[in-house]
């Protein structure tokens, strides 16, 4: 057995270690050795507060998050002046003077005030996602000899752990963030009696955060900080509890508050100078608590209320209700891909692995269920939405601020959580969405003279819906038609009409400004956005013309013609608005058609231009491959053909270089049925894009790459946004058996597959409803009800009439 040497306020450990069979389990992340860096630290969350498990022996560092406490505040950033320049700048693109446009869009188009402080908001009022603190553990070791470490996070149950032994005692610590009790819980424990000494603070300062665009904080904390924000350390109350409250903003922001509470069994407590000292325990419970005062909330009482609501349950009741409301979510699917042996090397030896060219399924697969852990974690009903860096976030300038990103991230944070069957956690996305409609349609007033709402590329929790600072990235003015799939896709998976009707003034608002603001294209007639821009990309015109700023891209269109076709089918469900419906119908006809260009392309922009950067990060114009249904393998050959070619140029010119876009070209070549390829992007985003707690790596770390790459790998078992259920529509080679469980389909169905030497073997198809259930085939396969045979069905489309609750089973 290895030994590990431990100095003073050190962690670093080194040498190989024998790996205790406990931890030889598919669903776990483990590691031989504590956390250099924050992203090799284990995160936990509830939804709303996160932490960050670094694993230290001599000291210890837990990272806090909560998911409300950003600097800034409310403000007024639409641009009173803009409305008189935009006729302007529209004529100036109908003539086809892009720089002109540009450089008056720049000038006059934009947000008043210094908007997202291009990305660095922390200090005007836009503001950042920002830390909650740290609490700090000294075990008081001088040089101490470890054995048997291992440091792990069990997606099965949400817990951390750290466990090693020194001496001849074993210490093992838990932790985890508990939605029923709204806490994070740390437990402590030895195997030999009074064995359990440490020092317990909790602060807020800067020296303890990365540095800017950087994920580098260690458990220790640097000299000195970038940040000019005043450290804040926490008092002692009661000789029990650690209160720290403060204001962020420099002291002129929302209000914060923590309350550590430490309850030791056996032992007792000192308490001076902001420090808890836990002398000679057996066990230890530690329990905090958080709020702030956004939406008026009272972080005081809060905490007070919530630490009252847990002072007498005991650990194991609280471990108890946590793993059962976790559990309820996360064993809704299972997934097996097969190289479960792969597990009993730690986690970050597979990573390398991978990067070295290794083949692991069974990683493959422990990413998926990753994912599911971290939207489940970062994203329950009540709580705001996933950001950039989902709830956990170290920073006091967090990158882009740890923002709302309309031009895609948000949106790929939000994937998968239908087909994965995580609907819930898919709520405070939807209310957010519905909650910009206010601020939106003042946005859509001042800016456009137009009805409805807009939202433009960034958001933070005040819903800020202004241009952004800079029209190359700021001027999408069709994010909010994108935003509203979310509503729709809702409804396709679970069918509530009362849920579609809630939400169908949300949609329709969206349409109403699109109706108001389309422009006519004079060479064809066709209905275009000016001005937009294709998500910070550049296009050159035939003489040289370089710019962002234009009228009609692609992706524009593909989402206006994604809402409008929702819109009229709500409607049409809803049986309500049909004039309105009748206009949306009219106008979809008149949209600028897909076009292939002369690379046999599909066309980013509404004329045939080339790219200054052929290998752009962003993939826009695919938006109707994926996440968009308009172009479909069988329903538009030809242009699936051309998505294809635009998509191998993309790859070819070095495209998929961030870790989000990695993750959408899965889900690109899933659409395509293309498994291989699909596996080969998986395969280096865990290689190229996959930090060694399994983060996402833009770089720095972004959260977008892991939900892309857990509803990417939906994708390539089963699709059903093409009017029937798809089993295994892009299954690699190099998973030639598996099986996945609990899969959701649009529609409202629950799907179970089962696979052996790349083909079907068995699939199980749960309706929530009675109604027809509809499945593309490639071979004839047998329905049962139990042992009874329904229908012998294909090849082709085949659709049996499936009753509410029955497993309907499909066999070769």
């Amino acid at each position: 057995m290895s030994r590990w040497i431990i100095a003073l306020l050190m962690t670093g450990v080194s040498a190989a270690q024998e790996t205790p069979q406990s931890e030889n389990r598919s669903d776990s992340l483990w590691y031989a050795q504590p956390a250099a860096v924050w992203t090799e630290a284990l995160p936990v969350g509830n939804g709303r507060l996160g932490a960050m498990v670094f694993g230290g022996v001599a000291r210890e560092r837990i990272q806090l998050n909560e998911d409300s406490l950003w600097s800034g505040g409310p403000q007024f950033a639409d641009n009173p002046d803009a409305l008189k320049h935009l006729d302007a700048v529209r004529e100036l693109l109908l003539e086809g003077k892009y720089a002109e446009a540009e450089a008056l869009t720049y000038e006059t188009l934009v947000c008043q005030g210094a908007g997202s402080g291009r990305g660095n908001g922390a200090y005007v009022p836009f503001g950042s996602y920002q830390t909650l603190g740290d609490i700090t553990l000294d075990f008081g070791a001088d040089t101490t000899a470890v054995d048997s470490y291992v440091r792990a996070l069990d997606l099965d149950t949400a817990i951390a752990s750290v466990r090693y032994q020194f001496g001849e005692t074993t210490y093992t610590r838990e932790i985890f963030s508990s939605a029923p009790d709204q806490a994070i819980v740390i437990r402590f424990t030895a195997d030999r009696p009074g064995a359990i000494f440490f020092r317990a603070s909790l602060d807020r300062d800067p020296r303890r955060s990365s540095r800017r665009w950087k994920n580098d904080s260690r458990i220790e904390p640097f000299e000195q900080s970038e940040e000019t924000e005043p450290a804040n350390m926490a008092r002692v109350e009661n000789g029990t509890t650690l209160v720290l409250a403060g204001r962020a903003w420099m002291g002129n922001g929302m209000r914060y508050e923590a309350r550590l509470l430490i309850r030791n069994e056996g032992g007792h407590l000192e308490s001076s100078d902001g420090i808890i000292t836990v002398r000679d325990a057996d066990a230890v419970t530690m329990v905090l608590v958080a709020a702030t005062d956004y939406a008026g909330n009272d972080p005081t009482a809060t905490c007070e209320r919530q630490l009252a609501q847990v002072a007498n349950k005991d650990y194991a009741g609280l471990r108890a209700a946590h793993v059962r409301d976790y559990q309820d979510l996360y064993r809704r699917v299972s997934i097996d891909l097969g190289g479960a042996a792969a597990a009993a090397q730690p986690t970050d030896a597979r990573i390398a692995a991978v990067q070295s060219g290794a083949d692991d399924p069974a990683l493959a697969a422990l990413y998926f269920q990753y994912g599911r852990y971290l939207l489940i974690s970062s994203s329950r009903p009540g709580d705001l939405p996933a950001n950039l860096q989902g709830i956990w976030c170290d920073h006091f300038q967090a990158p882009w601020n740890a923002d709302y990103h309309h031009n895609i991230n948000d949106q790929m944070n939000y994937w998968p959580a239908e087909v994965t069957n995580l609907a819930e956690c898919h709520e405070p996305f939807l209310k957010y969405i519905a909650s910009l409609q206010t601020p939106g349609s003042r946005t859509a007033r001042i800016h456009y003279d137009a009805g409805g709402w807009v939202v433009h590329t960034i958001s933070n929790i005040w819903g800020f819906t202004s241009p952004g600072e800079h029209p190359s990235w700021g001027q999408f003015m069709a994010a909010s038609g994108w935003l509203c799939q979310h509503l729709w896709e809702h409804y396709a998976y679970n069918g509530d009409r009362d849920y579609l009707a809630s939400v169908y003034p949300v949609m329709k608002g969206a349409a109403q400004f699109y109706l108001d603001t389309l422009i006519e294209e004079p060479e064809h007639g066709w209905l275009v956005t000016a001005p937009s821009n294709s998500p910070e990309n550049k296009f050159r015109t035939a003489d040289g013309v370089e710019a962002n700023v234009c009228m009609g891209p692609s992706m524009d269109l593909e989402i206006l013609h994604d809402l409008f076709a929702h819109c009229i089918e709500a409607s049409e469900i809803l049986d309500t608005d049909a004039d309105f419906r009748a206009t949306l119908i009219d106008t979809r006809s008149r949209l600028a058609p897909l076009q292939i260009g002369k690379h046999g392309q599909l066309q980013e922009w509404l004329y045939d231009f080339d790219e200054p950067e052929p290998g752009h990060r962003h993939m826009s114009h695919l938006f109707a491959l994926h996440p968009g249904s308009q172009i479909t393998r069988n329903g538009t050959p030809e242009l699936a053909q051309a998505a294809e070619v635009s998509l191998r140029r993309r790859l070819e010119s070095g495209g998929g270089h961030t870790g989000w876009s990695r993750a959408w070209i899965v889900s690109f070549w899933a659409r395509l049925g293309n498994g291989d390829e699909a596996r080969e992007n998986l395969n280096a985003l865990l290689a190229k894009s996959t930090l060694p707690n399994l983060f996402d790596n833009h770089a720095p770390f972004q959260i977008d790459g892991n939900f892309g790459g857990t509803a990417g790998i939906a994708e390539m078992l089963l699709q059903s946004h093409d009017g029937a259920i798809e089993l295994l529509p892009a299954l690699p080679t190099a998973w030639p058996q598996g099986r996945v469980t609990g899969l959701r389909a649009r529609g409202g169905f629950t799907v179970d597959i089962g696979w052996n030497g790349g083909q079907l073997t068995e699939a199980i198809i749960v309706a929530d409803r009675d109604g027809p259930c509809a499945v593309r085939l490639d071979r004839p396969l047998r329905v049962f009800q139990g042992n009874d045979e329904v229908i012998v069905m294909g090849p082709a489309n085949a659709v049996f009439e499936a009753q509410s609750g029955a497993p309907y089973t499909l066999r070769p």
